[in-house]
């Protein structure tokens, strides 16, 4: 009977299976394929068709195969056969948490882009009502789309009822214990995210109601912002007696209106929980008299009640004194002899504005006798302090709304001091073609002339520019400069050669972080930041670069000197009003952040990977080279033999390579290296190298150049054919273009995606692993993996002291793993903190956004990682937090996707009280 059940069981999941893949095919073949036919285009615009159906083929393409394992389990089915690990195995994996993560998280834009499509166009209306006819079940979309939401809660059942008629020592039940864990653990991430979506679109749908309820109120909606209660009261007045009026409490702002009260006003709906009717008074009338930031509003109490009846009663005396003076300056007037009607009027007019002040003071003073229902608030303004006094119907009252006004203060200001470093400026870079997309960024480190200035690389596809940005007093583009004929995919920063005295340059920290910016159209599309690690703190800029300006923060410490973060956007030049790009930068800590339009997919004919980054200089000295390196492949080299050096003068030299280099002056001076589509490494010594168009030396490779880090005493290379190339110098010379090495880690399908310097090692991310390499050996030390997908490539990933922050292509997830142990110690989803801050947004926008969210930059600055996200929101996380990891989004974001973060040391004269546009 047992065996009887087992196989009851197993044949209503195969069943139940069935039908769900039939569901999800109709959803396929019988309305999105039709939809995403050109000749339909008019029945739904194409990217709400895209928003509809987000994760369906995925979805799909697993459990088809599920499908056909169940099946052929049940076809050969015996009294000890196994169906456990065919459910341990499809649950187990991260691809599908990940698939049914987002679409869960996606469920109610879906909703809401069928809504949008139905009100837009009738004849989308008319598809479905066709579509539902000729499916097999007459099943409407909305039924369809559920499905997925409802699946998981079956597994759980069916699994259940397998393990009731399953003995402990059946082969199958360890499986079925095992893959019972697995399917709960993905049910409760499921059903938290329904929350988490569903409490966001409440809470975005009550503000937004609210807003429509108050007559004269605008923009009530925005990221974080959520209703708490609302109040009725009555205003006392000085003159004119009591008014009614309501206060609208929300977590970041306090709101008062009138109030026209109607019968039976103050009942409210229980029935609707996704409307304003369920938590306000909706019958009522109300009209905007003042809303003010909740930072900006204080309930006064106690000695300061007794300070403002003092400071009253001090001014009824005042006023007093004033009308006995002016009877008595009216009494001389009378005893001029010229006609003085004019100081008569003036003395009148005096007389009468004192007494109108003073009923107003005694009235004041009299209200002030404070019986337990009556507040005062108190609010900052420019001209000064205003006070109100409000009367609530009971004591109760006025205690229960001062408790949940002090508690939203004290959130508010708990959220303030982890998040929001302050914004300072966005600042405009001109585009010189159309079509100019930022790519990448890093702080040059050379003389004292070129040590505050940020290099931020920009293409459309046939140019490559460099724009030079000095931080030295405020932030100003001094340059826009083409340098070459390809997109500029990677740039990094490589100090010269530690000089053994004391001369005219300051000696380097033993390390100094720098950033890297993300590949655009490529499986590495984020931006690199690097942990400086110097021995004492440095202000830095955060920059961020959007497509149409640059935007400075100021710092958050006072006493230390700052880093700037810089985060960058780019919006389609075509489709932005703007003509410029736009950097933002951002102060507190360390930070610049970079944003990119476009989507980062891999492709043959755009290898285009724009890491920018040059990871901790570690230079404590010059370390000796092995002369294995000397002695390197020449023939095999990847510049082909193709190297020229420029003098300073701006001639070229030739000669033999010795000749070259012990001519070289400049070998300890630091340079700029440009990694391009063509596979070209521009090197600049200079500022003025650049400006002049005159770059020291020129190396040619057989594929694009993904990215360039500087690590002891060496520059490596990851090429788009899965080359790793590690160049090489001699002490007192310049780099030698011959002298340098090749690996093979990777595969022109697979190349090394990011790179970053980690407790002396070299990380590389290939695919979804992380290899290890002994920076001196070059020998592989350990292999990560990092996900279950190898389809995804490694795109972001940054050190932070003991971890390393790692993100996916494509993915919504950054994972922390421990930099020796190489265990997994936490994981951030940024899906809930991105769709709060998008929760005020216009619906459309909200879905275009939401649509394939992933993490497209990278920053790891002093005790704060920044992430930059494809839907423009820059977030960040305290790096030092021992609690599970709590993400909060930056007010600043941009519109298109955030290309790169990077960070800029502050030069001592930085003001950031710079006068802003």
């Amino acid at each position: 009977p047992g065996q009887d059940m087992r196989k009851h069981v197993i044949m209503t999941l195969l069943d139940t299976e069935q039908s769900y893949v039939e569901s999800l095919r109709t959803l396929m073949q019988g309305y999105m394929k039709p939809l995403k036919q050109p000749e339909n285009s008019l029945l739904c615009d194409p990217s709400l068709v895209d928003e509809i159906f987000d994760q369906i083929p995925e979805l799909l393409e697993h459990h088809e195969q599920f499908l056909e394992q169940i099946h052929d389990c049940v076809q050969n089915w015996h009294e000890k056969q196994k169906v456990g690990d065919l459910l341990v195995q499809s649950f187990s994996k991260d691809v599908l948490v990940n698939i049914y993560s987002a679409y869960i998280d996606n469920f109610l834009n879906a909703k809401d882009a069928v809504r949008i499509a139905k009100e837009a166009r009738p004849a989308f209306m008319k598809f479905l009502e066709q579509s539902m006819r000729e499916n097999k079940e007459k099943q409407a979309l909305s039924d369809l789309m559920i499905k997925p939401v409802q699946r998981i809660p079956r597994y759980e059942l069916l699994v259940k009822d397998l393990l009731k008629h399953t003995p402990e020592d059946h082969p199958d039940h360890p499986f079925l214990i095992d893959a019972q864990r697995n399917i709960k653990q993905v049910a409760e991430r499921i059903n938290k995210g329904m929350k988490s979506a569903e409490e966001v679109e409440r809470n975005a749908r009550i503000v937004q109601e609210i807003e429509s309820h108050i007559e004269g109120m605008e923009d009530l909606q925005a990221p974080l912002r959520r209703f708490l209660r609302q109040e009725m009261v009555v205003e006392v007045k000085a003159v004119g007696g009591k008014k009614d009026r309501s206060f609208f409490l929300f977590t970041d702002l306090l709101v008062c209106t009138t109030l026209k009260r109607k019968s039976g006003s103050l009942r409210r709906s229980s029935m609707s929980l996704y409307t304003a009717a369920s938590v306000i008074d909706t019958a009522s009338k109300y009209k905007l008299l003042w809303k003010l930031p909740l930072e900006d509003v204080d309930i006064v109490k106690g000695a300061s009640q007794a300070t403002n009846r003092e400071s009253i009663q001090k001014s009824i005396c005042r006023l007093d004194e004033d009308l006995s003076t002016l009877g008595q300056v009216s009494k001389l007037s009378e005893t001029l002899s010229i006609p003085h009607q004019g100081l008569d009027d003036v003395i009148k007019d005096l007389t009468a504005a004192i007494h109108r002040e003073l009923a107003e003071k005694q009235s004041l003073s009299f209200s002030m006798a404070f019986p337990p229902n009556k507040v005062e608030l108190s609010t900052t303004k420019a001209d000064g302090t205003e006070s109100f006094i409000f009367e609530f119907p009971n004591p109760d009252a006025r205690l229960s709304f001062e408790q949940a006004f002090e508690d939203a203060k004290k959130k508010l200001a708990s959220s303030k001091n982890c998040l929001d470093p302050e914004f300072l400026k966005a600042i405009p870079i001109m585009k010189t073609r159309s079509g100019m997309q930022f790519s990448c960024a890093s702080p040059s480190h050379g003389s004292p002339e070129s040590s505050h200035e940020v290099w931020v690389c920009n293409s459309d596809g046939y140019v490559g520019q460099v724009c030079l940005l000095s931080i030295r007093k405020e932030p100003t583009v001094e340059a826009c400069i083409a340098v070459c004929s390809a997109r500029i995919l990677c740039i990094a920063s490589v100090p010269g050669l530690k000089r053994a005295y004391s001369g005219f340059f300051p000696p380097p920290s033993p390390r100094r972080g720098r950033e890297r910016a993300e590949p655009v159209g490529s499986p590495s599309s984020e931006a690199m930041p690097v942990q400086p690690e110097d021995a004492g703190p440095q202000p830095c800029l955060h920059i961020s670069i959007s497509g149409s300006s640059l935007e400075l923060s100021e710092p958050v410490d006072g006493s230390n000197r700052e880093l700037v973060p810089f985060d960058s956007d780019d919006t389609d030049d075509e489709s932005s009003p703007s003509p410029s790009g736009t950097l933002q930068s951002q102060a507190s800590h360390s930070t610049i952040s970079s944003s990119f339009g476009n989507e980062e997919i891999p492709s043959c004919k755009e290898p285009a990977v724009e890491t920018t980054s040059s990871e901790e200089e570690q230079e404590p000295g010059f370390m000796p080279i092995t002369g294995t390196y000397g002695q390197n492949r020449r023939g095999e080299s990847p510049t082909d033999g193709r190297a020229l050096r420029r003098s300073s003068r701006g001639s070229f030299t030739r000669g033999s390579l010795e000749d070259l280099l012990s001519l070289d002056p400049e070998a300890h001076q630091s340079s700029m290296w440009l990694g391009t589509e063509d596979g070209c490494i521009h090197v600049y010594q200079s500022s003025d190298n650049i400006r002049n168009r005159k770059n020291s030396m020129k190396m040619q490779h057989a594929a694009a150049v993904m990215c360039i880090l500087y690590l002891d005493n060496q520059v490596f290379v990851s090429l788009a054919n899965g080359e790793l190339v590690v160049y090489q110098r001699e002490a007192g010379r310049f780099w030698d273009p011959q002298n340098s090495k090749s690996l093979s880690l990777g595969s022109p399908g697979s190349p090394i995606t990011k790179m970053v310097a980690v407790a002396g090692k070299l990380w590389c991310g290939c695919q979804n692993r992380v290899i290890v390499l002994n920076t001196t050996t070059l020998a592989q030390e350990h292999t990560l993996q990092v996900g279950q997908d190898g389809g995804r490539s490694v795109t972001c990933m940054v050190s932070t002291g003991t971890g390393v922050w790692v993100a996916l292509q494509s993915s919504a997830q950054v994972r922390l793993y421990h930099a020796t142990t190489y265990e997994q110690l936490a994981e951030a989803d940024i899906t809930p903190p991105v769709h709060k801050m998008l929760a005020g947004s216009d619906a459309i926008i909200r879905q275009h956004k939401a649509a394939c969210l992933r993490i497209t930059a990278l920053l790891a600055c002093k005790d704060l990682l920044w992430i930059g996200t494809s839907a423009g929101v820059v977030l960040t996380l305290a790096i030092s937090a021992k609690a599970a990891p709590v993400l909060v989004g930056l007010s600043q974001g941009h519109t298109g996707h955030v290309r790169f973060l990077t960070a800029i040391e502050l030069p001592d004269g930085f003001d950031v009280l710079f006068p802003l546009p």
